[in-house]
């Protein structure tokens, strides 16, 4: 039986990664982590195919030529993140649920393509406040790119709508919690 796909998607420091990392350890759910691929450099202890595919610009842009990406996006002048079709159609073929931790477009454009094969889920920040202190404590970007990731921030949470389900992450246990519930009835476990 083919996997099925779970996107989520958020602003930058809404706590998504941590929400994805602690549904991955639940085996019976069958899940397998989408590794995008990104033309920008890793950060902090990022390696290349575990967190990312690192690829330079050029190398991205030839994917591009060669329609090999499900969905990519450019989210910042000429930082690149997409998901590898390749990837993809591998793990749905071998019965794996395919979890993606993806910027709103890319939710989107995954949420299009698989249809009801997939489940969506937005995790909304309590705040713009709260979002600017955690991307701080997180210590991996400069001033300069904290703000560019707030500014952003606006334009991602009006793509909330379009998901499926939208979870406000103002408690990570909680957050956890409701992420966990959702995936279960969706994947009928």
């Amino acid at each position: 039986m083919a996997g099925k796909c779970l996107i989520f998607s958020a602003p930058s420091g809404a706590g998504k990664s941590t929400i994805v990392n602690s549904l991955l350890k639940h085996s019976e759910l069958k899940l397998t982590f989408s590794i995008s691929a990104t033309s920008r450099k890793p950060r902090g202890s990022e390696r290349n195919g575990v967190e990312y595919y690192f690829l330079t610009e050029e190398e991205f842009r030839r994917l591009i030529d060669n329609n090999e990406f499900l969905e990519y996006e450019e989210v910042y002048e000429g930082c690149f993140y997409g998901t590898l079709k390749s990837q993809i159609e591998e793990k749905l073929a071998e019965g794996f649920n395919v979890v993606f931790d993806v910027d709103v477009s890319g939710g989107c454009n995954i949420k299009k393509y698989f249809g009801d094969r997939a489940l969506s889920i937005f995790i909304m920040p309590p705040s713009v406040q709260e979002l600017r202190r955690r991307l701080k404590k997180r210590g991996t970007d400069s001033p300069e790119t904290i703000e560019k990731r707030i500014a952003k921030a606006d334009h991602e949470i009006a793509f909330a709508s379009r998901f499926d389900s939208v979870i406000v992450n103002d408690d990570m246990e909680a957050a956890i919690d409701k992420a966990l519930q959702a995936v279960r009835t969706f994947l009928e476990v």
